[in-house]
């Protein structure tokens, strides 16, 4: 489950410079096509593709794609346009909350007093992390277009992580990933013809060419097929947990690969997050609810 938002943190930088070169819904329409093509490859190379099981769980599936690859990915890209920097990453906070919530109070899965007390410091830790130790920053905050726009991207992933669990008990991750990738990426497609980015994508350069191959491999193959395997050993809202981790890793990539300085707030952020983490998750895996 760490390389899930190792691999997300990592995606910020890369999205970031492929931005330069590309329009938003046209990178996210390439990085899910090519994840949903590796994801189909790869069930299929370990037997786990089943026609009978798609046709019998369409509907679950295709909820999947619409809700979290096309839903989230859309209103992420298009929220962040308008919106701070600070305001983006606090979405990724509110994300394992409002899953924990939902995953309690309709399918079922448990709380206790230490998962409380993970989820609040690794919430500590990651404002810690967003506003550099001065958490008075969060009072000047303002909702505006953009925030709206990530608040449903919030609704949008949250209805992925628990319609996840659901359907993943009658079919397998990777299949399930591989089809909702395959959906959320056509609907990405054409939801980018009008930026005309496509015309664009024979003449990107090599970097970009590489952090598109990055984003579609690591951070889309590899990490939502850890993350959908989490959500069904572990439950929705333990799965979501490790979301706290995605500014950490975001914070020591951007140090290690772009230069940027790391401060002694984002020591002590991260602290308490992988803290936060290891105690909402301590003695789940294997476990299924």
């Amino acid at each position: 489950m760490l390389l899930a938002p190792l691999f997300w943190g990592g995606a910020f930088g890369s999205t970031k410079h492929v931005l330069t070169e590309l329009p938003p819904l046209t990178i996210a329409a390439v990085r899910f096509l090519c994840a949903g093509m590796l994801m189909t490859l790869w069930a299929y190379w370990r037997g786990e593709w089943d026609w009978l099981a798609v046709r019998n769980s369409w509907l679950g599936l295709l909820g999947l794609g619409i809700v979290g690859i096309f839903g989230y990915n859309a209103l992420f890209n298009i929220g962040m346009q308008y919106t701070s920097a600070i305001n983006g990453a606090l979405v990724i906070v509110v994300n394992p909350v409002t899953t924990s919530l939902v995953a309690v109070l309709f399918l079922g899965e448990h709380w206790s007093f230490r998962q409380g007390l993970g989820a609040s410091l690794s919430f500590l830790g990651v404002l810690t992390v967003i506003t550099q130790g001065d958490l008075s920053t969060l009072f000047s905050l303002s909702l505006n277009k953009g925030d709206l726009i990530l608040l449903a991207a919030v609704l949008t992933w949250t209805s992925y992580a628990s319609l996840g669990k659901i359907v993943m008990r009658r079919i397998s991750p990777t299949l399930a990933t591989a089809v909702s990738m395959v959906v959320g990426g056509f609907l990405l497609l054409l939801a980018s013809l009008p930026e005309r980015g496509w015309a664009k994508l024979p003449g990107i350069s090599w970097q970009v060419a590489a952090e598109l191959a990055y984003l579609a491999i690591f951070a889309s193959f590899i990490a939502f097929l850890v993350f959908n395997v989490g959500v069904r050993e572990i439950g929705a809202g333990k799965a979501s947990a490790y979301i706290n981790l995605m500014p950490v890793a975001a914070v020591l990539i951007a140090a290690l690969l772009y230069g940027e300085v790391v401060t002694r707030a984002h020591v002590i952020g991260m602290l308490f997050v992988m803290t936060g983490v290891l105690l909402t998750t301590r003695g789940s895996i294997g476990t299924k609810k």
